[in-house]
């Protein structure tokens, strides 16, 4: 299944050219000119990546990125701006918990690299969640076993560390 990124910028010609780059890519894309845009698609689907402008109308990036953090927090998030500072940066940091932060105009190879990065970054946390629920399984199956058959859960070893089988 591809990777769902939602592009989020106030231009038009910024939204059309990531949303061009990007579709050459293992990726879905989905564009919204607005903070409240990007909030109603979020509601309806599933978003592994969102990319936002920083200064837009109405709802700010940081601002977008601080509820996208607190309402979909397995979304990774990314602010591509053309008014970069320090301050604003910190703030996407502490605020939004931003991935990556480029400003305009970013090398797109660049780009394109980070949102690899972060999708591979998503897949990984996703699949140790996984495995942390099979182990969590398993050591449930362990302790009933115990409860059942005390000591079959117990390995004895000898001294070069061979398990020792004993009759019973």
């Amino acid at each position: 299944m591809k990777s769902k990124v939602l592009i989020v910028d106030d231009e038009s010609m910024i939204r059309s050219t990531l949303k061009s780059v990007l579709s050459r890519e293992p990726y879905d894309v989905i564009c919204a000119d607005s903070g409240e845009e990007a909030l109603a698609i979020l509601e309806k689907e599933e978003i592994d990546l969102i990319i936002t402008d920083e200064m837009m109308p109405g709802m700010t990036g940081i601002e977008l990125l601080a509820i996208t953090r607190k309402k979909y927090p397995d979304t990774f998030r990314m602010i591509l701006t053309g008014f970069a500072n320090l301050d604003s940066a910190i703030t996407a940091i502490n605020k939004g918990e931003v991935y990556r932060f480029f400003t305009k105009p970013c090398n797109i190879d660049d780009l394109i690299e980070a949102i690899r990065q972060a999708l591979e970054h998503r897949e990984l946390k996703r699949e140790n969640l996984r495995l942390i629920e099979k182990i969590n399984e398993q050591s449930k199956t362990i302790s009933e076993l115990e409860k059942k058959q005390p000591g079959i859960t117990k390995v004895k070893r000898d001294g070069n560390g061979a398990v020792i089988i004993e009759d019973f």
